[in-house]
């Protein structure tokens, strides 16, 4: 019948290939055998609203309205070389954020890409969407050899189809959570390279041990939420050191479950930027953030992410990073906040150089000399 068909086959006649593609078979049966599928879609680990009360519409008018949305100047970027990254890590660990959730990590010798996403948009669209306020450091081809890539959840902001096509060539396997590897073997992962793990799931890759742990967030790469793909926290384990990345959640009580179990950390990526009351759930303010950090262990050093990168809630685009250095700051927590591309070193981290106050819209200078705003307590889950 006329209008049955999804909006976008209509138009062009085919369903978009950065839609990916939806389980089935073995895949989907064992989506169904996972103790978070419950009533035909994957659950968070506690009651959870995408979205508060009028909170879409709300949400794209405070963003589009904001003053302060992009820096006045051009963010710094270290034009990170091949020859940089040929030179091991002297500490055998050595991190490099490429923007956004983007992370090079490499741990063992091994070389582990964390959310790579190289478009100058985060959609299926290449003339639709908020598009990079800063370019990528490097091009995909001159990374070089990768040995594991992996996705914290399918979301055009941490699945970009182009950069998982292009890795392709570069060796690697993938690590994904549950039911998202439909999408990669869609676009030509071929299946033995793919490693899909439920929570709590752990795999050897490269001789590193990659774990699958809990977030509190949502999948979706058409119009409606995903219910057949999950989403996830990743532990990467060498002999010498641990790293956890956060990919997008909401706060909750499990952070600690996670430090008690894999822990303890040398390095936590956690994600501070798109937050929003219109979506206070799914996303961690930078004091959940930092907490979150502290309920890891906060021993290791904490790379601040999802950030600077795509103008994607109402806040100011530095606000993440000045609210998350004066709540670490707080809790006796180091923090490392590098321009995009700039190695580092977590053995040998120093007190940042606040780069973004150059280029932010109004002065900020005086934001670390602040208390942090107060912690929401989120134990008393809203359902």
């Amino acid at each position: 019948m006329p209008g049955s068909r999804p909006w976008h086959s209509r138009i062009t006649g085919r369903r978009p290939a950065a839609f990916g593609a939806e389980p089935t078979g073995e895949r989907l049966a064992r989506i169904e055998r996972s103790p978070n599928f419950v009533d035909g879609s994957f659950r968070n680990p506690v009651p959870t609203r995408r979205l508060v009360e009028g909170s879409l519409a709300g949400g794209l008018r405070a963003t589009f309205a904001k003053k302060g949305s992009k820096p006045v100047g051009s963010i710094p970027v270290h034009p990170l070389t091949a020859g940089e990254l040929a030179v091991p890590p002297v500490d055998g660990l050595r991190l490099t954020w490429m923007g956004h959730a983007t992370v090079l990590a490499e741990i063992a010798g091994r070389r582990v890409l964390f959310d790579p996403v190289w478009g100058e948009r985060c959609s299926p669209f290449s003339g639709f969407g908020p598009r990079r306020l800063h370019p990528a450091p490097i091009a995909l081809d001159d990374l070089g050899p990768i040995d594991v890539v992996v996705v914290s959840h399918d979301h055009y902001d941490h699945l970009d189809m182009r950069a998982i096509r292009a890795l392709i060539r570069s060796g690697a396997d993938f690590a994904v959570p549950l039911g998202v590897g439909a999408h990669l073997e869609h676009w030509g992962v071929p299946a033995e390279r793919l490693i899909e793990l439920d929570w709590n799931e752990s795999a050897r890759v490269a001789g590193l041990t990659v774990t699958a742990t809990p977030a509190r967030h949502y999948c979706a790469r058409g119009l409606r939420t995903g219910t057949h793909q999950l989403w996830a926290s990743w532990v990467v384990a060498g002999p010498e050191h641990r790293l956890f990345h956060s990919g997008d959640t909401g706060y909750f009580p499990g952070f600690a479950e996670i430090g008690a179990q894999h822990g303890p950390f040398d390095a936590t990526m956690m994600q501070v930027g798109a937050y929003s009351e219109f979506w206070p759930e799914v996303h961690m303010t930078p004091e959940e953030g930092v907490r979150a950090h502290g309920d890891l262990g906060g021993g290791a050093v904490l790379l601040p992410i999802h950030w600077a990168t795509f103008d994607l809630a109402p806040h100011r685009w530095e606000e993440p990073i000045e609210r998350t250095l004066a709540a670490a700051r707080a809790a006796g927590f180091t923090v490392a906040a590098p321009v995009p591309g700039a190695p580092f070193e977590p053995a040998s981290v120093t007190d940042p150089h606040p780069w973004w106050r150059a280029i932010a819209a109004a002065p900020t200078t005086t934001a670390l000399d602040t208390p942090p705003r107060p912690d929401p307590h989120p134990e008393q889950v809203r359902v």
